[in-house]
């Protein structure tokens, strides 16, 4: 079965999984990892796809293969992740994001967002957010106009942040996200779970591109009951 438009490729997925797993401290620094026919069967994929993935972690500095002795992991501070900013985890820990797009707009930006852009448009994207398969989040994003005039459905990539870097030449660094309580909207797709009206946490967040401009503003809703929010923090010991 071919893969959905926009989806990651699974050995891509895989290594995202195991990235957030060493970034929250599932999977620590030196663990050997299972031996890969094993860690495969687990997986549901084929040996060669799970290799892909891992040599995709060694490049990004999170592993290191040992011949004739395993794969270890090297937990790095700053881990790099096309997930980096996403903050949603399955209740148990972990879960690989991933989205099905619900629809995309361009219309003119709504009063009730805080300003962000320069242009008085926007596009606007609503998607349902899995965590693990399971449904987790509705989203719903805004993205100034200025930085595309138009944004074709099937170029989106689940990851946002990764379509806007690669294809609008924008790049997210940095977000402020303002946690607190709202209700499922009202265009709410069934298999969300949650009934439309019904009060869930809601995160609100302002992203900027590089130069410190807002960018995008994003809304989601998430299930509590499937869903938390992490943030990690981490002080550097003074010298």
């Amino acid at each position: 079965m071919p893969r959905p438009s926009g989806s990651l490729p699974r050995f891509l997925q895989i290594a995202e999984l195991l990235v957030r797993d060493i970034a929250a401290g599932r999977l620590t620094d030196g663990e050997r990892l299972p031996p890969e026919r094993e860690m495969a069967a687990q997986l549901g994929v084929a040996i060669g796809t799970l290799r892909k993935a891992l040599a995709e972690v060694e490049d990004r500095g999170l592993l290191q293969r040992v011949q004739g002795s395993g794969n270890y992991v090297r937990a790095l501070a700053d881990p790099r992740s096309i997930y980096a900013m996403f903050r949603l985890e399955l209740v148990e820990g972990g879960g690989l994001p991933t989205a099905r797009l619900l629809s995309l707009d361009r219309l003119p930006k709504p009063a009730n967002l805080p300003a962000f852009g320069a242009s008085d448009h926007a596009h606007r994207i609503r998607r349902l957010r899995f965590l693990g398969g399971r449904p987790a989040a509705v989203e719903e994003i805004w993205l100034d106009a200025g930085y595309a005039e138009t944004v074709a459905p099937e170029a989106l990539s689940e990851s946002l942040y990764l379509f806007y870097r690669e294809q609008l030449g924008l790049a997210i660094t940095r977000a402020e996200d303002r946690v607190g309580l709202g209700h499922v909207p009202e265009w709410s797709p069934p298999g969300f779970g949650r009934p439309p009206g019904e009060p869930v946490p809601h995160i609100l967040r302002i992203a900027y591109d590089a130069d410190g401009r807002r960018a995008e503003v994003s809304q989601t809703w998430f299930d509590h009951n499937v869903a938390r929010y992490v943030a990690r923090l981490k002080q550097e010991p003074k010298g």
